[in-house]
């Protein structure tokens, strides 16, 4: 009898694993499951369950529900194995405690802890399959991602959109529905992420439509003498998140790079507003060129002011890599979104139009990230032809496990040489992956600006991002804010080059600039400890 119990609970237990949470025909599965294994799906307990688990069935209950809650809650793949073998392992022994005519312990454990658990609510036991099928309420207090020390709140029910993880990830099989590539009760800002991402891959069809004007029929890059191009692009990237979330969100400001100064004297109106409402989300009506500016300098300096307490708002870099804009497919750029809720930031989306995909050679990518939900991306070509294809899974990102420094894959701003940094003295650089020797480390060539560095290293592409300073200390915040979050909910870390952690508020009127102590360091975590070191004796040898 324990025998055919316990392969009835095994493989109920793998085609939990297997499905996850959040598919909508997942408890009609798990019902068929039940019922090809002997337990009734009947709730009733007077009915019972069939004979294979006769008595069992609230045994059968906290192995069930217990594995699906530690799947919502983002438990990784080893703790949601352990945690199931937990239960099994309680079963067995409860079987036993019966059999010796004792009370079973899952009882015990019921009664010792009196736990009263209605629906939709989630206590230190666990639920039972109706009152999780059922439940109207979000469940309070989601386990923490282990990247951050807490969790935010889950707002509300997840909508339809397929998700996936890669192929060699023991989760490869698993999908959820959502717009997000996780489930939207997990994500307090849910709302802020979805119009972000949103907004953020109109912005980067909008530079893909402007650079088009960049190239003949042939292929061929039209030689131009002035900025014009990137200029329209950057302006139209800025006007239209700005109205887009502005419309949204009317009492988050913008904190973003621009204002309408230069192109209302180079007279440049017009083809900015051209640019925007061909990709704006308003179809019912047109855009003027008075909303187009004013939406502009919603994000322009002294827009806002903040004052000294924690604030909400918006961190916008139009385009951050200008010189990529205007380059080849090769060199990147980036248009980034963050939202910073009460000083700490929240959410954040980068999109990379030219992005070469690993697996296939489409180009574009997103990347998203929500505090406790951790860092993902999906292939996501911008495509000029109107046609939108099959739509992409979303891959969960984490930063490299690379743990000697020797062996990290570096890379630094376009902007700055290698001896320009304190770790010029200690190690010497290559771009040569074949022909590191001893004393050197490979840095890898990536143009253009910051936040493309911080995208290699979320992706586990680069170990180590490492800026300096430029004069006075003086870093505009809009080049690192949606960077630092990708970055930190990949497992990576990043901080000043004495270690204290990036002070977003530290311009506390208009929160456009942050001072780091000599200069940014973004690396994978297992190695910041290191790289903070070698800076500290790098500066010291140099001195």
């Amino acid at each position: 009898r324990r025998s055919k119990e316990t392969r009835g609970l095994l493989d109920l237990g793998k085609g939990v694993l297997q499905m996850g949470l959040g598919n909508r025909g997942l408890l009609n599965k798990i019902d068929d499951i039940a019922s090809r294994n002997g337990v009734s799906k009947d709730k009733s307990r007077n009915k019972g369950p069939t004979p294979a688990l006769m008595g069992h069935s609230n045994v059968l209950d906290d192995l069930l529900h217990g594995t699906l809650i530690a799947h919502a809650m983002d438990f990784s793949f080893v703790q949601c194995v352990m945690l199931y073998l937990s239960f099994y392992t309680f079963f067995e022994l409860n079987l036993l405690t019966e059999k010796k005519g004792q009370e079973p312990l899952i009882l015990q454990s019921r009664k010792k802890s009196k736990l009263e658990v209605g629906p939709g609510e989630v206590g230190p036991g666990f639920l039972s399959a109706t009152e999780i099928r059922r439940s109207p309420k979000p469940q309070p207090n989601p386990v923490p991602s282990p990247w951050t020390s807490s969790a935010p709140p889950p707002i509300s029910q997840p909508s339809d959109s397929p998700i996936s993880i890669l192929p060699s990830h023991p989760y490869a099989d698993i999908t959820s529905l959502s717009t997000l590539p996780f489930p939207a009760q997990n994500a307090k800002y849910h709302r802020e992420l979805e119009a972000a991402v949103g907004v953020v891959e109109r912005a980067c069809r909008l530079c893909l439509d402007v650079k088009s004007s960049l190239f003949s029929s042939d292929g061929r890059v039209v030689e131009k003498n002035d900025q014009t191009p990137v200029t329209i692009a950057d302006f139209g990237v800025q006007a239209l998140v700005s109205l887009e979330l502005g419309n949204l969100f009317p009492s988050i400001p913008l904190v973003a790079e621009e204002d309408s100064t230069f192109i209302r004297s180079n007279n440049l109106e017009d083809l900015v507003v051209n640019a925007v409402t061909g990709n704006s989300s308003f179809t019912e009506s047109t855009c003027t060129e008075a909303d187009v500016l004013q939406a502009i300098d919603r994000g322009g300096k002294d827009a806002f002011t903040f004052g000294t307490k924690p604030a909400t708002y918006w961190v916008l870099d139009p385009i951050d890599g200008t010189r990529g804009f205007l380059k080849g497919s090769e060199a990147l750029y980036v248009v980034g979104l963050a939202l910073v809720v009460d000083g700490e930031i929240a959410l954040g989306v980068m999109g990379c139009p030219n992005w070469q995909n690993e697996q296939s050679n489409k180009l574009g990518i997103i990347m998203v990230s929500h505090v406790g939900c951790g860092t993902w991306t999906k292939q996501s070509p911008f495509v000029l032809d109107g046609t939108t294809g099959v739509p992409s899974s979303w891959i969960r990102c984490f930063v490299d496990h690379c743990c000697i420094v020797h062996e990290a894959r570096f890379c630094s701003q376009d902007s700055q040489s290698w001896d320009s940094l304190p770790l010029s003295p200690l190690f010497s650089a290559t771009t040569d992956v074949d022909s590191v020797g001893e004393n050197q480390v490979l840095l890898i060539p990536s143009c253009c600006g910051s936040l493309c560095k911080y995208l290699m290293v979320a992706s586990g592409r680069a170990s180590i991002f490492i800026l300096r300073s430029k004069v006075d200390r003086i870093i505009k915040a809009w080049d690192h804010a949606v960077g630092m979050i990708c970055v930190h909910e990949a497992g990576g870390k990043v901080s000043d080059w004495k270690g204290n952690q990036i002070d977003l508020a530290a311009d506390e009127g208009g929160r456009r600039f942050i001072y780091p102590s000599g200069g940014v360091l973004v690396t994978n975590a297992t190695l910041h400890n290191q790289i903070l070191e070698l800076i500290s004796c790098g500066s010291n040898v140099s001195q």
